[in-house]
C-alpha cells in the first residue's frame, strides 16, 4: 500500500508555517503593511519560504520591512512524564 505524499512530507520534518511579513508600501514608504502567509514547510531552512521571498523580491513593488516566522510539526514523539509520587487504594 502506497502512502500519501503529504503523509511522507509530515515524516520528513515539513509542518505548518505561518509568516506575517510587515512591507513598506511603494507610495507612502513611512507606512507599513502586513501580509499573511500559510504553507507547509520544513524548518530550520524553510525552502517554501525563502522561494517565495525570492518572487517577493523580484515581482512585487512594496519592500520587505521584517518576517516574523511560526511553524509547527504536524507529526511529533508523544510527550510523556513519570509521576513522582505514590497512590496508595485502601
Amino acid at each position: 500500500m502506497k502512502t500519501s505524499f503529504d503523509f511522507e512530507k509530515r515524516l520528513l520534518g515539513y509542518g505548518l508555517m505561518t509568516a506575517e511579513i510587515l512591507y513598506r508600501l511603494p507610495d507612502h514608504p513611512k507606512l507599513l503593511q502586513s501580509f499573511l502567509w500559510q504553507t507547509e514547510d520544513q524548518a530550520p531552512k524553510f525552502p517554501e519560504l525563502t522561494r517565495f521571498l525570492v518572487f517577493w523580491e523580484r515581482e512585487i513593488e512594496g519592500r520587505i520591512h521584517s518576517v516574523r516566522v511560526a511553524h509547527q510539526t504536524l507529526i511529533s514523539p508523544v510527550d510523556f512524564r513519570y509521576a513522582d509520587g505514590e497512590i496508595v487504594v485502601h
